[in-house]
């Protein structure tokens, strides 16, 4: 019965794994248009949801280190998706702010990915219901790692 468990197409950790393979692939395809990657795709999400944020506040929300986030955002920002402004009251605090070329393509970007996600066959039920399961998944194992670190 464990031996049965423990082969690879078991492993649930593979599975998402291979999943999160296939999305990269569906992302990048419908993403190249623009000229994004999907990590500048998740920058550009957060910044709809909300414009304006300091560098470490964008990172928090990305889930991206200032190693991997500033040179990105300093490739957005030469292709015209976001500029940075370093702070008046503290020079520390850098903020990005979205330009006019992400406003007048967030319905473009948008509508391209929906329409990707669509043609998976992926109902409104199955999708929440997905988002709900992976998202408890994603707070235990968060919890397992942060009583690991304690």
């Amino acid at each position: 019965m464990m031996k049965d468990f423990l082969t690879l197409d078991k492993q649930l950790c593979f599975a998402v794994y291979e999943t999160a393979g296939e999305f990269n692939k569906l992302y990048t395809s419908v993403l190249k248009p623009f000229g994004l990657t999907y990590p500048q795709y998740l920058v550009l999400l957060a910044l709809w949801e909300k414009d304006e944020v300091t560098m470490k506040e964008l990172g928090e929300r990305v889930n991206l280190g200032t190693g991997t986030l500033n040179p990105m955002i300093s490739r957005m920002q030469e292709k015209g998706w976001v500029r940075k402004d370093r702070s008046k009251d503290d020079e520390r605090k850098v903020y990005v702010t979205l330009e006019k070329k992400a406003f007048e393509e967030q319905s473009n970007i948008t509508q391209r990915v929906g329409e990707e996600i669509q043609l998976c066959d992926i109902s409104l039920t199955e999708y929440e219901e997905l988002m709900g399961r992976l998202n408890d998944l994603h707070g235990k194992l968060k919890l397992r790692s942060i009583s690991m670190d304690s």
